[in-house]
Formats: C-alpha cells, structure tokens, sequence
C-alpha cells in the first residue's frame, strides 16, 4: 500500500506552512481557505506526532486524514485540551487490504468525533458523521470531505 498524503484542516491563524515543517509535516501544499479562519493545506507526510506538536503549538484544533492510495483514509483528530478522536474512512477497501477494521471501531468514532466538533465551537451532524465512517467512495478524498461538513466545519463542501 502506497502514501498519496494527506490533509490538515485547522483554525490557526499566521503563517501555517512555517509551523506545519515545525511540527513535522513535508510537502506541504497550498492552503485553501474556508469560512471563519478554518483552513485546509495538504501535505506529502506527517510525522508520528506532528499533528499533536501542531496543535500544542498553535493552541487550536485540528483535524488530520492521512490518504493511502486514495483508496483508504485515517483519521486523527485533537483540540488543544487533549480531545481527540481517530477513525478510518472507506471501510470497505480497508478490508481489502486486510487492515484490521477492529482497531477503528464506530461508535467511539462517532462519540469522539462529536465531542471534537462540541469543543472547537462547531455543530456537528451526528448522522452525517456516522456515515460518512462507515461509507464507501471510489476515492477515500471524497469521504474525507463530506467528513469535513458533517463536522460542522463552516465554508466545508
């Protein structure tokens, strides 16, 4: 299984890219922005802790989908009072390469997606959320944007 990278999506304010190769991440791309300073930037790889190491730093959410094949999605997702979350996307072709789908099971998922939302000042879908996690798309990208609405990220499409 390959590594097609993966996207960031936070609210930090400044110069992102700077703090991005900070915390760990490489080939960082440009960043699209979407409503009330929330951004979007995707980057070639991340470190193990990078995404932690960003949001300590910058003192604000974010969420991380790291892309394999554009077939499969991981989730992880932190505020900076330690509410975090991680989760996979495209189920169905994560079977196919035999990762072990008990290891991402739903409901905490779900329950830690929820709470992440709360705590970053968003309105989250709770059923939108939840399918998204256990839906299927011909590339995992697709799921990982519907994931960003579902979450109530503002200016998300």
């Amino acid at each position: 299984m390959g590594n097609s990278g993966g996207s960031l999506t936070t609210r930090a304010t400044g110069e992102l890219h700077g703090l991005m190769r900070e915390a760990g991440f490489t080939g960082i791309d440009d960043t699209e922005a979407l409503a009330e300073g929330w951004q979007v930037t995707d980057f070639a790889d991340a470190g193990r802790r990078s995404l932690s190491t960003l949001v300590q730093r910058t003192g604000t959410p974010a969420v991380m989908v790291s892309f394999h094949d554009s077939d499969v999605g991981f989730v992880e997702a932190l505020t900076p009072d330690g509410i975090g979350w991680e989760g996979l996307l495209n189920r169905e072709m994560a079977e196919s390469y035999e990762i072990p789908l008990e290891h991402f099971p739903i409901e905490p998922a779900v329950a830690g997606a929820l709470a992440w939302s709360a705590a970053a000042g968003l309105t989250p879908d709770e059923d939108a959320i939840r399918h998204t996690l256990t839906g299927s798309a011909l590339f995992a990208e697709e799921l990982s944007s519907a994931l960003l609405v579902a979450l109530g990220l503002p200016g998300a499409t």
